[in-house]
């Protein structure tokens, strides 16, 4: 699978280069916002939205989003080729929720580097997250695949429908670590990450059914193959936060202990504080709920973590979400070779290292 991803990326990034150029002039401009009122500014424009997007961009990411979309559209009997420019709306609204994630949970490191608010400004680069949840509805609305007007409506009514719930679930996981004595149930933890990381795994399934008119029983069955991905993904990326910070690897790309720094409710920390004794239960709600942690607390909470196997039972239910997908991806109509393609991604997600 990183065969595949690695053979797509650069061709991905060509493609996001199309829609948001390193290089803005007025040429780009005119055509995909309209001539101007009085006059644009490029170099302004390049540096308060170009500039920070790329450095971010450049810093990797794998774009298995993007790719995911790409195979299913192959997989569905679409040139890929052709419709590179829909592949890149789930990554590049991916990378605005990064860049405005950042903001909210005062993150000091991205990808291994200083967040883009540290670098370039708070305004800079909440005005550049925001402009990549906004941009993509550009390839929308500029049709390069000559859809009819009702599979476009579809596709700008999936897109709201999607994007609203990516913000209820960003809602209640910035609810629960800023109000660190917040209760959250496992059952309320999954819902989160169904609409946060999920809703857009849905769009990542959603674009290539739309686009190639499938029956609404295919469309609702790789939607839930991309969210029950999406949320072994989430669970995943909880699980390396953790090892990372026992291994002291730096290449995951956050600062130690991040997680832990910022309250979040894991699934771990969810099962751990049901699991532990009294004493160790509360010993980890205090960690949880505190303003600033020490090394030595960030290592006591992932102590408690491991003596109640809840890094384990996370696994063990990342795998879960992550066999359902597989059974989701069985019900819909593709090759053998494509399907075995997004059926290995389910384990990827998992078993990443960065």
């Amino acid at each position: 699978m990183r065969d595949v991803l690695a053979e797509w990326q650069p061709v991905v990034d060509d493609a996001i280069a199309e829609l948001l150029p390193r290089d803005v002039d007025e040429a780009y401009l005119d055509e995909w916002f309209g001539p101007a009122s009085h006059r644009y500014d490029p170099e302004a424009i390049q540096r308060a939205l170009s500039d920070p997007v790329w450095d971010l961009l450049d810093r990797g990411g794998k774009r298995w989003r993007a790719v995911v979309c790409l195979l299913l559209l192959d997989g569905f009997g679409a040139d890929p080729h052709e419709h590179l420019a829909y592949a890149c709306i789930p990554e590049v609204l991916h990378n605005g929720t990064i860049i405005v994630d950042d903001v909210e949970d005062e993150a000091e490191i991205r990808r291994g580097e200083t967040a883009l608010h540290h670098r370039y400004g708070q305004d800079v680069a909440l005005n550049a997250g925001n402009a990549m949840y906004f941009l993509p509805l550009k390839v929308v609305g500029k049709n390069p695949a000559g859809l009819d007007s009702g599979t476009q409506l579809a596709m700008y009514e999936m897109l709201m429908d999607e994007l609203n719930r990516t913000h209820l679930g960003q809602g209640m996981d910035i609810h629960w670590h800023r109000n660190r004595e917040a209760t959250v149930s496992e059952a309320e933890y999954l819902e989160m990450c169904a609409c946060k990381t999920g809703c857009l795994g849905r769009i990542v399934a959603r674009l290539p059914a739309i686009l190639t008119d499938q029956p609404d029983e295919v469309e609702h069955a790789i939607a839930k193959y991309a969210e029950e991905m999406s949320i072994a993904f989430q669970i995943g990326d909880d699980i390396l936060d953790i090892e990372s910070t026992i291994e002291g690897n730096t290449e995951f790309g956050k600062a130690f202990g991040n997680d832990i720094r910022e309250g979040k409710r894991t699934l771990m920390a969810i099962h751990a504080l049901s699991e532990a004794d009294p004493a160790e239960a509360d010993r980890l709600a205090t960690i949880l709920h505190a303003d600033e942690n020490t090394r030595e607390e960030i290592v006591d909470a992932i102590g408690i973590l491991q003596s109640t196997d809840s890094i384990e039972y996370a696994r063990e239910r990342a795998l879960e979400f992550a066999g359902s997908a597989r059974a989701h991806l069985r019900e819909v109509p593709l090759d053998e070779e494509r399907s075995d393609q997004l059926a290995s991604f389910t384990e990827f997600v998992i078993d990443r290292d960065v």
